[in-house]
């Protein structure tokens, strides 16, 4: 060996990738840069690769080893005979006494350091071409955890090397091109982290490829669980850009995760990692409190910014509150990938239902079902199937790639099977729970991961469609293109796109998706009589203080993640404007809500807020409107009045939300008022005098101007916004609102539908228009067309 055998981690920095493989130059690079920023990682050492390259000739394993490859390439030896044959030449070897010697003094130095006698460590192991952007992937080789003394440390070296042959190693260098004899292997040992939680975390949004937020998952004991996908881990999601101002959380997501299971240190050489059940009260609860979800997104923040570029790692809480990251590596999928690209996939018609899970990817698979409980079945695998699996671990990678999608019983979005899923562009549906119990072989599935975080398994297969766009060549317009966002978690996914801001986002739409319970129902629940009922309604604040809580918390997360995706542009944000007959719907809404006749012209939008039956509830909204602009720091919220009759009942609701909280003009809220009843355009200077600007609702507009019921199907062909009098009413109410200095869009269906009706809009000189995201490649040509033939 002409290099000294032993590397402590403060000697190494990313140069050093050559000598000891990606994952502990990556550990000695975080000690070197980041540790003066607070970041902490357990200290260690590495052996060289030159080693390895010792034990081999020690051993003399170089030709043995060539010709079982030779072998495999000929095809006289299987892929599985040709790694059990190698791994155990590599295990039978015996380390040369310089290199045995350097171990010991390194692990007696290292016990030192922490005042043990016999330190556990982690061993693990680093290839000399893992972790490079070109040749990434998930848990190529083996690592050994809760390693005491130097006979079982010696050993685990040992094993590192041989995993250096795993069959799936062996084929993934050969798929490759990576020359075997090329590729060496260094051992990384590190003191071992007596883990109270640990998880994983990214420095973008994993799936959509959203740059400006840390994903974070979270589990009870070591990360073992949460890597392989053995539990249904917390999520967090926090908005990177507003980390700078410690006055502000900007935790856009936070999700409880079942976390039934946790791995701990176990007690003996025999056991050294136990999995247990977790308590009831440990799965109720956050494995971390916010203050150390920040911490760890501002180390994420901390370690992208050095290595300029995405990053995936590892981390762990210890039992003293101490947190520690333990890896880092670049993410290697969304940074390979075009972001002048955006590939949308959409399902052309749905069916039932039959599993849903966490969606992995942005993609659309259908195919037969196969269940596989072991990849020793891979054979009985068709081609192209859809991959029904308990767990993924890195076996499972050949038949993985054979898939044309994945759908597992545990795991969530950093598990193995997702991170494996990505790296082959797989849709995934992970963590169903009961897949392998429900879906038999031979059954024709859909997966549908396109349509926001929950991604779900329909039965048959179903039509869908794929549109590549190409960003760089859509046009660029005058008049401000904005989009419609129905469900928080689908408007990450759009984030590539070259609009100005969130045109619409329905409070109603997060109720129903996310909170589901009328919120008179959360406010009183002794009032909902159905005992089973109330359980179901108390049930969902199961991880809130209270039922209030819950619908506030709730609601201000889902407002902050849909304005994270456009900030700073303005992301409008409309407040709850279900009829009557919809918020019976609600879990407890036949207690609260009155029968009408005609729920389109009752008790809707503004006059709730200030109604007796309603204003409590409306005092919510308002309280997450707020919590998201001043708590969570997302002052780009425009607040937007639904179906507001006369000015004195703006002059009523404005009121009402002062006295909670939200003052127009206060910390730069601007207040719009939706234009969809005739008065509103008739009486357009005093609605202006009260709110910054007006969004036309076309649909209630165009009912209210032509007295036709929006949603008659026999009056279907006289209902047209493109019809003389609603047209004149949108000219009217867009010239007399600039002559009084107040902007209009309109968000709607009709201009992307119809040309000649985007063109009459852009002549009007309306200043946005807002589409379904799906919408807009088509709607920024026909504006753009519009805007070069106006005068």
């Amino acid at each position: 060996m002409t290099n000294h055998p032993i590397l402590w981690f403060e000697e190494l920095s990313r140069a050093d990738l050559p000598r000891v493989g990606g994952k502990n130059a990556n550990l000695g690079e975080l000690i070197r840069a980041l540790s003066l920023r607070g970041i902490r990682v357990p200290p260690g050492f590495a052996t060289d690769a030159t080693l390895f390259r010792a034990f081999l000739a020690h051993n003399r394993l170089g030709a043995p080893i060539a010709e079982a490859l030779a072998a495999l390439a000929a095809g006289r030896r299987t892929l599985a005979e040709t790694g059990r044959a190698i791994r155990g030449l590599i295990l039978s070897g015996a380390f040369p006494l310089e290199a045995e010697q350097a171990i010991a003094e390194a692990y007696a130095a290292l016990c030192a350091r922490a005042g043990v006698a016999e330190l556990a460590v982690a061993v693990r192991s680093s290839a000399t071409a893992e972790d490079l952007p070109e040749a990434s992937f998930a848990g190529q080789q083996e690592s050994f955890l809760n390693v005491r003394g130097l006979d079982r440390l010696l050993d685990a070296c040992r094993r590192c090397f041989a995993s250096l042959y795993t069959d799936r190693a062996i084929a993934y260098r050969e798929r490759h091109g990576f020359p075997h004899e090329r590729v060496a292997l260094s051992v990384g040992v590190q003191q071992m982290v007596d883990a109270a939680a640990a998880g994983v975390m990214f420095s973008l949004d994993p799936e959509s490829g959203f740059p400006r937020v840390v994903l974070l998952n979270a589990a009870w004991g070591l990360g073992e669980t949460v890597v392989k996908g053995t539990v249904n881990p917390d999520r967090f999601l926090v908005y990177k850009p507003l980390l700078e101002r410690p006055e502000v959380r900007p935790i856009v997501e936070k999700r409880l995760g079942s976390k039934a299971l946790k791995a701990i240190l176990g007690p003996d050489e025999a056991s050294p990692v136990v999995i247990l059940p977790t308590s009831a009260e440990e799965q109720s609860r956050y494995a971390l409190e916010e203050e150390e979800v920040l911490a760890l997104a501002r180390w994420a923040v901390a370690v992208e910014a050095h290595y300029g570029t995405a990053m995936d790692m590892e981390w762990a809480k210890d039992a003293t509150g101490g947190l520690w990251l333990l890896q880092a590596r670049p993410e290697t999928i969304h940074s390979r990938r075009r972001r002048d690209l955006l590939t949308h996939y959409r399902l052309k018609q749905r069916g039932r239902i039959l599993l849903e899970g966490a969606a992995v990817g942005t993609g659309i698979a259908a195919g037969p079902v196969c269940v596989v409980r072991s990849p020793a079945e891979e054979e009985r695998f068709p081609d192209g199937a859809i991959l029904v699996a308990e767990r993924t671990d890195p076996d499972w990678v050949p038949l993985m790639r054979r898939a044309a999608g994945i759908i597992t019983d545990a795991g969530g979005t950093t598990s193995h099977a997702a991170i494996v899923s990505r790296e082959l562009d797989l849709p995934a549906v992970v963590g169903t729970g009961k897949a392998t119990e429900l879906l038999d072989d031979g059954q024709d599935v859909t997966l549908d991961c396109a349509s926001g975080a929950v991604g779900r398994v329909y039965e048959g297969r179903l039509p869908f469609d794929v549109e590549r766009i190409e960003l760089a060549r859509l046009p660029r317009t005058r008049t401000q293109v904005m989009i419609n966002v129905a469900v928080p978690d689908a408007s990450l996914r759009w984030w590539q796109l070259p609009v100005s801001g969130v045109g619409l986002a329905r409070i109603e739409f997060i109720v129903g998706s996310l909170i589901r319970a009328h919120p008179m129902a959360l406010l009183h629940p002794d009032r909902v009589a159905d005992a089973q009922l109330r359980r179901r309604i108390e049930a969902l604040a199961h991880s809130h203080p209270s039922l209030p809580e819950f619908f506030v918390d709730t609601l201000a997360r889902a407002v902050a993640e849909i304005a994270c995706s456009r900030h700073p542009d303005p992301v409008i944000v409309r407040t709850s404007d279900f009829k009557s007959n919809e918020y019976r719907r609600l879990l407890g809404g036949e207690y609260f809500e009155p029968t009408e006749e005609n729920p389109m012209l009752g008790l809707r939008g503004a006059s709730r807020y200030y109604h007796p039956a309603y204003r409590e509830a409306f005092a919510l909204e308002c309280a997450a409107l707020r919590r998201a602009r001043e708590e969570m720091g997302f002052a780009n919220v425009v607040v937007m009045i639904p179906f507001c009759r006369t000015p004195a009942e703006a002059d009523r609701v404005l009121a009402v939300m002062a006295e909670n909280g939200l003052r127009r003009g206060e910390n730069g809220l601007q207040i719009y008022v939706m234009c969809e009843i005739p008065a509103n355009v008739i009486l357009a200077e005093e609605f202006a005098a009260r709110f910054d600007g007006f969004s036309i609702g076309s649909n209630d507009l165009t009912q209210l101007v032509l007295g036709v019921d929006r949603d008659s199907a026999d009056l279907r062909a006289l209902f047209d916004a493109r019809d003389p009098a609603v047209k004149a009413m949108i000219r009217d109410v867009i010239e007399r609102a600039h002559r009084v200095g107040r902007p209009v869009g309109i968000c709607g269906q009709a201009p992307s539908d119809h040309p000649d009706f985007a063109e009459f809009l852009v002549r009007c000189g309306i200043d946005s228009i807002s589409f379904n995201p799906d919408s807009v490649p088509a709607a920024l040509t026909h504006i753009a067309a519009a805007e070069q033939s106006a005068p």
